[in-house]
């Protein structure tokens, strides 16, 4: 078992042959299973128009989640705040947090729509980030009941902010003394020094914390787990060869162009495979090197079996 908790990101990705209400029954369950693992959080993420995803309406669907479940932390992973109004947001947590007091975690990102009609049907532009740090600012004001206007319910509520962050997205929680998720990559250590470093101790955290998101499976054998990763890898290189994120299918081809071959073996870097040995020893290696206070496993794969029978590895 690693030295810090596990939690558990689930982007609700479709299967070849499953239908998207059937994908989302299965989060639901998986929330169950991943529950009586032990793990820490179970957070749902937010896509807007994109194919092989239907996790479109985290507050929803964390509802859902939280209500199937007892006392595993629900969140978000997260609400990408630009899309919406901070308001509405700090209502919906209001609400989320009120039926299941002190289990829901606010994860808060800045991305927008992927491509200009999405972002048009969303009602807003592609530089809607640039005001994120005013808008997290809103939504806890409005939690912090420092507005003529009151979010009711959620004014007063101990809500705890997350934010999903790269470089400047963490610059911006250290600012606002918020904790931070970030994707485990090679300048992991400069990025979680420099939060660190920066950061402003706040109402919401005391002290800078650090989730650090990372894929990783285990097999019964080094190849075992790398098949686990093969799917999703896949799907993320047909979708950038052809612009569609294609449910993920059991097998990948036996063949591929070179192109294709690229983005696949891209796909595979920075991931984290093997016997359970092998993934611990990599995982306590990263969490040592950069002082992480938790690990956020987002692995996808075909066989939802498979994949819990690999979080069970990973936790035991």
């Amino acid at each position: 078992m690693l030295s810090v908790p596990l939690s558990v990101l689930d982007r609700s990705r479709t299967r070849v042959g499953e239908t998207e209400p059937e994908t989302l029954r299965a989060t639901v369950e998986f929330a169950q299973q991943v529950e009586d693992l032990g793990y820490n959080r179970f957070w749902v993420s937010e896509h807007h128009s994109v194919p092989g995803v239907v996790g479109s309406a985290p507050t929803v669907l964390a509802a859902a989640v939280a209500a199937r479940t007892s006392h595993i932390r629900v969140g978000t992973g997260g609400v990408m705040l630009p899309n919406h109004k901070p308001l509405v947001v700090a209502e919906q947590f209001g609400v989320l947090e009120s039926l299941y007091p002190g289990r829901i975690d606010m994860g808060l990102g800045r991305s927008v729509g992927f491509t200009n009609g999405v972002r048009r049907a969303l009602g807003v532009e592609k530089d809607a980030a640039d005001d994120f740090s005013a808008q997290v600012q809103e939504l806890l004001g409005y939690l912090g009941g420092t507005f003529n206007v009151h979010a009711r319910p959620g004014e007063g509520l101990h809500i705890p902010p997350f934010i999903l962050a790269v470089g400047e997205g963490a610059a911006i929680a250290a600012s606002l003394g918020l904790p931070v998720v970030l994707a485990a990559r090679p300048d992991s250590e400069e990025l979680v020094s420099a939060y660190r470093a920066a950061f402003q101790p706040s109402a919401w955290a005391p002290e800078p914390y650090v989730i650090l998101a990372v894929t990783a499976a285990v097999g019964d054998t080094t190849e075992g787990g790398r098949q686990l990763l093969l799917p999703e890898a896949w799907a993320s290189a047909y979708s950038r060869t052809r612009g569609v994120f294609p449910p993920l299918q059991p097998d990948v081809p036996a063949t591929m162009n070179a192109r294709e071959q690229e983005f696949f073996e891209n796909a595979l870097r920075g991931q984290y495979y093997g016997t359970s040995d092998e993934v611990h020893t990599a995982l306590e290696d990263l969490v040592q090197r950069t002082a992480a206070d938790e690990v956020l496993i987002t692995t996808n794969t075909y066989d939802r079996d498979d994949l819990l029978a690999s979080l069970a590895k990973l936790i035991s």
